[in-house]
């Protein structure tokens, strides 16, 4: 009846063989969320896999149809009476498309192979494997101590890798079900493998496609050549435009006044590493002045996802009518999401290329999201989680890349706290997707000692 015991606990069904095991029978639904083939398979995954595991927590089940169409969730509930605090919790449980063929040694992304201290397998990482910790660490914790503490809400949805269509309208229309006092869930990766790392927000984000479509029709370079503008070039022009040589965005509205003492604190100790498998970072990218872990967290970044003029498969001897970029902007809290587009509009009207259009893509926008590090409830977490592994967690004010924190932040409206478990170099969304087991064992020992903590005196006042 002790935390030391729940976390023994939890490490125990890691060593057994449990966690590989129930792993391993999630991976095993192709639960792609991309391909429309799946839709049977996504609500399988809920109904045969996840509700049962749940009810056999005392939880309450029932999956909800998607408002907005396909991907259904699952809303868990399990109530103590006395209880003072309910907590909110999330995952997903679809993932990219398998990428058959393309994994080394011709692995199946749809059976759990572990390699060393590899897990390989689809949804490892993203997101199976981080939210199997966690119920199974609240396991640990309720065969411990006999209940929670805490009233638990949880929801799973199977479209977050499409955008989580529908999941703001889920929460209106859930809203008396879903209140609560505190969110605490898993995705993302750590700071570094050997790290604890926890985040409060997430950068949000804005694509949009440039284009430059000057004629109908191709015309002879030879003929042509010096007589017609070339849009190829404009639209390189009109990009060299938005960040200088060395990547400083130079569009004033997209360049953050959010860069507090309290998140260059955090940030201070924080040191990006993707390990062995990573990239090495280019130093001089980026706003000068700013650490590696400011520009990725503390700050925006632009990026051209794509770009085609002409036939680049083909390439022919004549001027291209058109040329087209796809874009990206991620942002930190304190840019407009709504404004992105408007002011690279004005931008590129005062660098003198009015002939390039400009258009958000549809439904690919996101707010960004920030916990400030020195909330209570971070400060809370980031003490659970050094009593249980004996390390200083790292605090990211957000999160690099984008999960629909906004949804918890603004329409749920409660503190929000990521602790993920993957790492940085873990291959997701891509063939070789692994989780590392010593990250999955650290993740169940430090979310069994966090869930114990929260069923104790001590968390911060909530409302």
């Amino acid at each position: 009846m002790t935390r030391s015991a729940a976390i023994a606990r939890a490490a125990a069904f890691y060593d057994r063989g449990g966690f590989a095991a129930e792993l391993a029978r999630r991976v095993a639904f192709r639960t792609e969320s991309q391909n429309p083939e799946r839709a049977g398979e996504l609500e399988r995954y809920l109904r045969e896999e996840i509700a049962p595991s749940l009810a056999a927590l005392g939880c309450e089940c029932r999956c909800v149809a998607n408002p907005a169409g396909a991907w259904p969730f699952l809303i868990a509930r399990r109530a103590e009476p006395g209880n003072a605090l309910t907590v909110l919790s999330y995952g997903h449980g679809d993932v990219i498309r398998g990428l058959e063929g393309q994994w080394h040694g011709g692995l199946d992304p749809w059976t759990l192979a572990p390699e060393g201290d590899r897990l390989y397998g689809r949804g490892t990482a993203d997101n199976k494997g981080q939210h199997t910790i966690n119920l199974a660490a609240l396991r640990a914790v309720l065969e411990t101590r006999g209940r929670l503490g805490f009233d638990f809400v949880l929801v799973l949805e199977t479209g977050e890798e499409t955008g989580s269509p529908g999941l703001a309208d889920l929460f209106r229309r859930e809203a008396a079900a879903l209140r609560s006092d505190v969110f605490i869930a898993s995705d993302g990766p750590r700071l570094r493998a050997e790290r604890p790392t926890l985040f409060t927000g997430s950068r949000g984000l804005v694509n949009f496609d440039m284009r430059v479509d000057l004629r109908k029709g191709a015309h002879h370079s030879g003929n042509w050549g010096g007589l017609l503008a070339e849009p190829g070039a404009i639209l390189a022009h009109a990009i060299a435009s938005i960040v200088d040589r060395s990547g400083r965005i130079r569009v004033p509205e997209w360049r953050p006044k959010t860069l507090t003492n309290s998140v260059r604190m955090a940030l201070a100790d924080c040191e990006v590493d993707g390990g062995a498998d990573g990239p090495a970072i280019d130093a001089d990218w980026g706003e000068p002045g700013l650490t590696p872990a400011e520009r990725v967290y503390g700050w925006n970044s632009f990026s051209v996802l794509a770009m085609k003029t002409g036939n680049p498969e083909r390439p022919v001897n004549a001027i291209p009518p058109a040329a087209s970029a796809h874009c990206q902007l991620r942002f930190v809290v304190g840019t407009d999401p709504m404004d992105v587009v408007p002011a690279l509009r004005r931008h590129l009207d005062r660098e003198g290329f009015p002939e390039v259009a400009v258009a958000m893509t549809p439904g690919q926008h996101c707010r960004a999201t920030r916990l400030d590090p020195d909330h209570p409830w971070v400060r809370w977490a980031a003490r659970s989680i050094a009593e249980t592994t004996g390390k200083k967690p790292a605090i990211l004010p957000n999160l690099g890349g984008t999960v629909p924190n906004d949804i918890f932040a603004d329409i749920a409206g409660v503190p929000t706290i990521w602790v993920p478990h993957s790492y940085p170099s873990c291959s997701q969304h891509a063939p070789d997707e692994h989780m590392l087991g010593s990250v999955a064992r650290e993740g169940l020992t430090m979310m069994a000692g966090l869930f114990w903590d929260l069923g104790e005196a001590g968390v911060p006042s909530h409302t």
